[in-house]
């Protein structure tokens, strides 16, 4: 028997059909818009509009999640583990250091922190005169440890890799602006410098040294104190040349400036007889030649200047007593001897007694 059609309206069947049909296709879109909500709407939140994370060594999945939450990053953590998943993030996570913008999706974040793409950090040697200052500098700007750092720079097994004992190692670092990424270890910082360092003593430069009758590492060692003797480069291959005529007449240094690094004494203006007495290989007053390691980081530019020293009759010299920073130059004791009483009577009239 034929279903029976309503006067004005449509079978019932229809009807269900209509109100199914009308389901499905809002649940299709209701589903198609959680699926684009959890892909392409914003979810991550900086401090300000960009900032940097860090994704530690060794990191799993469940880490990574759980420093993006606690750090406020991801709003929604569910929507970001679930695309993480499809896109295989689980498999692939890369240590490093990322540049997130606020407003990213989880999408864009996804295949950021997948591919690894790191802005570089900008590490600066400069002015560092002790071991300890240069780990704390690295360990501050990458992932490497200043712990560790110390430990391999003392460690001589480690330090005769690259040809120095301990004491020498830093002349190995040569002052510049180098990059890194982030996730850097300590040997791998170090084992950079030291291609870097190949790099600076070409040919030329080693035969230069050997000239001078000295290694690659004592250049670097009498350039610290050079460095640390004059602020004023014009002067460097001058005093370089006077510390070259104390060591072929076998004299000692009595570079002022290496008992201020023996002492620790960073802020000393004036040389004391208290500093003399120290007993230190790095008491260039009491012990003749080179001290064991540098008294700070030269800069190439000095070490150059060692390599070019001057060649003259000078042993001796001491401030101006102008107050300018600059050196009076002597061949003899009794001409340096009233350079020196110049200068004295200049600190005097200042008041500066230490």
């Amino acid at each position: 028997m034929a279903a029976v059609k309503k006067k004005g309206g449509l079978p019932q069947w229809k009807k269900v059909l209509m109100i199914f049909l009308a389901l499905v296709v809002l649940g299709g879109s209701w589903a198609g818009y959680e699926f684009y909500a959890t892909v392409f709407s914003p979810n991550v939140v900086m401090e300000a509009e960009e900032g940097y994370f860090h994704v530690p060594t060794g990191s799993g999945f469940k880490e990574v999640a759980d420093l993006l939450q606690r750090k406020g990053i991801i709003t929604n953590r569910a929507s970001f583990e679930w695309l993480a998943k499809q896109l295989h993030y689980p498999e692939n996570i890369r240590a490093g250091r990322y540049l997130l913008r606020t407003g990213m999706n989880n999408k864009d974040l996804i295949l950021l922190l997948r591919s690894g793409r790191q802005i570089p950090v900008k590490v600066v040697i400069n002015n560092i005169r002790l071991k300890e200052e240069l780990a704390g500098r690295v360990g501050n700007l990458l992932e490497a440890d200043s712990v560790e750092m110390m430990r391999l720079m003392s460690d001589p097994l480690f330090t005769l890799r690259y040809g120095f004992e301990p004491e020498a190692f830093s002349t190995l670092f040569l002052p510049n602006t180098y990059e890194f990424y982030w996730n850097t270890s300590a040997e791998e910082f170090v084992d950079k410098l030291a291609k870097e360092y190949k790099k600076f003593w070409t040919a030329e430069r080693m035969a230069k040294a050997k000239k001078l009758g000295l290694e690659q590492s004592e250049v670097s060692i009498l350039a610290s104190i050079v460095e640390k003797e004059s602020n004023f480069r014009s002067e460097h291959s001058t005093v370089a040349g006077v510390y070259l005529n104390r060591l072929r007449i076998g004299m000692p240094l009595q570079a002022d400036p290496t008992l201020v690094f023996a002492n620790r004494d960073f802020g000393a203006k004036r040389i004391l007889n208290r500093h003399k007495e120290i007993d230190s290989p790095y008491n260039t007053y009491r012990y003749k030649g080179l001290p064991p390691g540098p008294i700070c980081i030269p800069d190439p530019r000095t070490i150059d200047a060692v390599l070019d020293a001057e060649k003259h009759s000078y042993i001796y010299f001491c401030a101006q007593a102008d107050g300018a920073g600059r050196h009076a130059f002597a061949a003899t004791y009794n001409e340096h001897l009233r350079n020196a009483q110049a200068f004295q009577r200049m600190l005097n009239k200042q008041g500066v007694m230490r």
